[in-house]
């Protein structure tokens, strides 16, 4: 079931990101406001094809949340690299543009980032791409929140886990922990008399 729930859902992704892409090339990329729509669809369509492998791949049965190693160390080097040969690439020479074009030159860069103008569209899909990989899903681990001890679950004599489905989930977690935590006042607690 796994594989079929995640290859319908790359290939509905991999839809979607084609009808982002043919969007693309619709829009008139000629003034700089056209280019930037044109290239923001083409990075959404790189976006679309990493949240369709969350999505698909929900295996481990948590909610998506960002990771902010991978947005640091991954999504803002790349970001920057790929933002600066496509701000150097824009149709209409502004001040973005010049100082970009001039730092290049600085630097010794010039001919790489002219070479790669080329690829303007790979870059801005994988901009969208790289910033859908700080996301994932946070399922069962062996501590919950706060650092506390995941209640164990009990495996069978054959001794395979049990499938996912059984496994408690967060939430389900969290109120055993908190009934846990209640039992010893429950027990302190002198019973009443009516």
């Amino acid at each position: 079931m796994y594989g079929l729930t995640r290859g319908t859902i790359t290939l509905l992704g991999a839809g979607v990101a084609g009808l982002l892409v043919w969007l693309a090339t619709q829009v008139d990329n000629s003034t700089t406001g056209g280019y930037w729509a044109a290239f923001g669809l083409i990075a959404a369509a790189g976006l679309v094809m990493a949240f369709s492998q969350i999505l698909g791949g929900w295996t481990k049965w948590g909610w998506p949340r960002m990771s902010l190693n991978v947005f640091l160390l991954a999504f803002l080097p790349v970001l920057v690299a790929a933002g600066w040969v496509v701000i150097a690439h824009q149709p209409d020479s502004n001040w973005f543009r010049a100082h970009v074009l001039n730092w290049s030159s600085d630097i010794g860069i010039l001919g790489l980032v002219r070479d790669l103008t080329e690829y303007v569209a790979v870059l801005a899909f994988g901009v969208g791409l790289v910033f859908g990989f700080t996301f994932d899903t946070s399922g069962p681990a062996a501590y919950g929140s706060f650092g506390r001890r995941r209640r164990a679950v009990a495996i069978p004599a054959g001794g395979a886990a049990p499938p996912l489905e059984d496994q408690p989930t967060e939430r389900e977690q969290r109120e055993a922990d908190r009934e846990d935590e209640a039992a010893p006042e429950r027990e302190a607690e002198p019973a009443r008399t009516e």
